[in-house]
């Protein structure tokens, strides 16, 4: 759990920088702030202690910007930098991330916390974004893709992956995954209404508009699909598409993540039941990801394929 917290926290912030932590309790109603540097955040005691008042029912946030030296308050006046954009997926998670991953008007994500079930935090790590270009850019993704309009604060906060996220019962322990380490500029974003309502559109969610001709993304999608069907080898349709969509930040990653889902829909409309869908996944990607990280992400495909497969019932 610490490890968890103490890597997305190195991968976020630089040493030295100042951050902010929110602690927040439901019952009895409780709020604790922390403006910390970097080195204090990450202290052995200092963990336990944030994991300990995990435990006790405390929701852990840290804000998704750094603070200017000597603050004392998380307001927006006291944020230094814009360090990353940010968007929360609460509603169709599964389908509005999928939509997100597949388009070509984002770079892909630097993180993504998965926040409890079918609910994503997706985060970019940015450079060369002021204040009024982030809100921005943050209110377009929001419109493009389904997230929450009212989360384009610059001193918004964002869970703590490793902890528990004790909105639900049982409580969900907030995973991550990093599918690119890149730093992107606002030259990598083309997200506009119009880009925004075609991609939601071509992947289920209805927007009001008329499709766009067919993204590389979406031809890349039903290739992979007429091949599994027709019994084409995982591994080498894999090492095809990343070699053939050597554009994208992570081709490795791109072809993977289509490969697998593609895989998972293709077996739950076989009749293969849930868990064994998982197992078959997790034996693919053994060695490739850590036990923990391969089983959690197999889940959270198996989700997204059943998704997809309810959208086209229901069309």
């Amino acid at each position: 759990m610490s490890q968890i917290a103490r890597d997305f926290l190195t991968r976020c912030f630089a040493p030295g920088e100042t951050i902010a932590l929110l602690l927040r309790s439901e019952n009895p109603a409780k709020t604790q702030q922390r403006v910390v540097t970097l080195e204090q955040s990450l202290a052995p005691r200092y963990l336990g202690w944030l994991a300990h008042e995990n435990r006790n029912g405390a929701n852990i946030y840290v804000a998704a910007n750094p603070l200017c030296s000597g603050s004392r308050r998380r307001t927006k006046e006291n944020i230094a930098s814009v360090r990353h954009l940010y968007m929360d997926i609460d509603t169709d998670g599964d389908a509005r991330l999928a939509a997100l991953q597949a388009s070509e008007a984002v770079p892909n994500p630097t993180a993504i916390l998965s926040t409890s079930s079918g609910k994503y935090q997706v985060l970019w790590r940015v450079d060369g974004f002021d204040f009024e270009l982030q809100e921005t850019a943050l209110k377009q993704l929001a419109i493009a893709f389904g997230g929450d309009p009212a989360c384009t604060d610059c001193n918004r906060v964002l869970r703590l992956p490793g902890f528990l996220n004790h909105k639900y019962q049982p409580a969900h322990r907030v995973s991550v995954e990093y599918p690119c380490a890149s730093v992107w500029t606002p030259a990598d974003f083309c997200v506009e209404t119009s880009v925004a309502h075609a991609t939601l559109f071509e992947c289920g969610i209805p927007s009001g508009k008329q499709p766009r001709k067919q993204s590389k993304s979406e031809s890349d999608w039903l290739w992979v699909l007429e091949e599994l069907a027709h019994g084409r080898d995982a591994a080498k349709l894999t090492r095809e598409l990343a070699a053939y969509r050597s554009d994208k930040p992570n081709p490795l990653y791109y072809a993977q993540r289509t490969v697998d889902v593609a895989s998972a829909r293709l077996w739950l409309l076989e009749g293969i039941r849930h868990d064994d869908v998982i197992t078959m996944l997790i034996s693919r990607r053994r060695f490739d990801l850590p036990t923990a990280p391969c089983s959690a992400r197999a889940r959270e495909i198996v989700q997204t394929a059943q998704r997809m497969i309810a959208r086209t019932k229901t069309a």
